[in-house]
């Protein structure tokens, strides 16, 4: 059979099968498969001899094609690599956390803040309770935090975020040490005067991050000797914690600083693998009514905040922003489509004649109609990789402009050959309809 194939090709097999000298179901198959890849390969050539012989009428044809590519794998890429930044930004919360507090994270624009002032701050011996009835956490902080001025010799830097915390804290939140070590159970345990520093922080005051180790530096009159550097974070999109700017310390040193009422405290609780959120929200809503001796009658005075609503919330909302692109981008494409289907309709008048001979000499209707529905789409395909070449050079400016790098998902990019594959066959169906159906004798004499 390759013997076959290397010395007569496509046209010896199409001989001896019309011949009826070979039924072999894996020569027909072989025969329909380079039949298909001749239609394909003509149907290429004829694009782009259409793209170099009308250069102009293509290329305003097209251009409501690449348009509507660019907005919409333009919108799609922006918002798609936001998303991931900001559920990044959530998932640096914590996994499946529920952060219990006198306030409610949830905003909005009747946000009763002055009922929620009046709640009772949280208390260190709460979370302990937690810590004891829970059956669906597997870690537990208590937080406190507070800003301060840091000092070290002449250096100075203000609004350093300072966070008291237990020892649960790193098992919650992700604090990746780039130099040194986290504080360990024994500093915790003493209170010790120690901390790990932010990246940006040790850089403002030490020129080098790494010399940081090892220093004391000063904040409120205190001292504290730094053992890690925290890793670089980069911007947050959600607000959170930056860590960049931060100074972590074990909590019973903070408490022996400042009063824990006035520097924000909460409680985080993590749920242990395979609880979900809503289930752990409930158990600690009971718990805290519990400790706080709270009848079944009062009022809830704190509020368990579910980190994964605000996972939901984003993602309704960019799932908004991409209908928005897609009804812009949308216009466009129809003109790109009507601007396709004269193409094809110039096509078909032009090569009238060459359809009559081929027909003649026995070309199927389907073969004539595979051919200008493929060449369509290849004209498509040219445009939409034009505006995938521009998406591309406009995601390398943004990215060295925007706090988060803009990233084109494989995804996307076969969406957009898909619509520009089945824009080329919905623009060409009638035209090509019209080729097909052309009786030979009548296109021959055409001129």
């Amino acid at each position: 059979m390759q013997l076959i194939l290397f010395k007569g090709g496509f046209k010896q097999i199409s001989s001896r099968l019309h011949k009826g000298l070979f039924r072999s179901p894996d020569l027909m198959y072989i025969y329909n498969m380079l039949k298909l890849l001749t239609i394909l390969w003509n149907s290429f050539l004829m694009a782009i001899q259409e793209l170099r012989v009308n250069k102009l009428r293509t290329f305003l044809s097209l251009f409501g094609i690449t348009i509507g590519i660019f907005c919409i794998i333009g919108v799609l890429a922006t918002v798609d690599s936001l998303e991931r930044k900001v559920q990044t930004d959530i998932k640096s919360l914590g996994s499946n956390t529920i952060y219990i507090d006198k306030w409610d994270y949830g905003g909005g624009s009747e946000y009763p803040w002055w009922k929620f002032m009046k709640r009772p701050d949280m208390r260190i011996e709460e979370m302990r309770f937690i810590q004891t009835r829970s059956s669906l956490a597997s870690h537990a902080a208590f937080v406190n935090s507070t800003n301060v001025n840091l000092i070290y010799t002449d250096n100075q830097l203000s609004g350093v975020s300072l966070f008291g915390v237990t020892e649960d804290y790193n098992q919650i939140q992700t604090i990746d040490i780039q130099f040194g070590r986290y504080i360990n159970e024994s500093e915790f345990t003493r209170g010790a005067a120690v901390g790990v520093l932010g990246y940006l922080n040790a850089e403002d005051l030490f020129g080098k991050p790494e010399k940081a180790l090892g220093k004391l530096v000063d904040f409120n009159g205190k001292k504290v000797y730094i053992t890690g550097i925290i890793q670089k974070q980069g911007q947050s999109l959600v607000g959170g914690f930056d860590y960049d700017r931060a100074l972590i310390i074990p909590q019973r040193y903070f408490a022996s600083v400042y009063d824990s009422k006035f520097s924000n405290p909460f409680i985080m609780v993590q749920g242990k693998e395979g609880t979900s959120s809503k289930e752990l929200a409930e158990e600690l809503t009971g718990i805290m009514r519990q400790v706080r001796k709270l009848s079944p009658r009062d009022e809830v005075n704190f509020s368990c905040n579910d980190v994964a609503q605000f996972s939901e919330q984003a993602s309704s909302f960019f799932g908004s922003v991409n209908a928005g692109g897609w009804a812009i981008a949308g216009l466009s494409l129809i003109v790109g489509a009507f601007g396709v289907a004269n193409i094809m309709f110039v096509t078909v008048r032009e090569r009238t004649s060459q359809i009559g001979l081929k027909k003649a000499i026995g070309a199927k209707s389907r073969t004539i109609l595979t051919e200008f529905l493929l060449e369509s789409a290849f004209l498509c395909i040219i445009g939409g990789l034009v505006g995938l070449l521009l998406v591309w050079l406009l995601s390398l400016v943004l990215s060295s402009v925007l706090p988060f790098p803009i990233f084109i998902a494989p995804n996307i990019i076969i969406l957009a050959l898909s619509i520009c594959i089945i824009l080329g066959i919905i623009s060409g169906i009638i035209p090509a309809r019209i080729a097909a159906k052309m009786n030979p004798v009548v296109a021959i004499r055409s001129k």
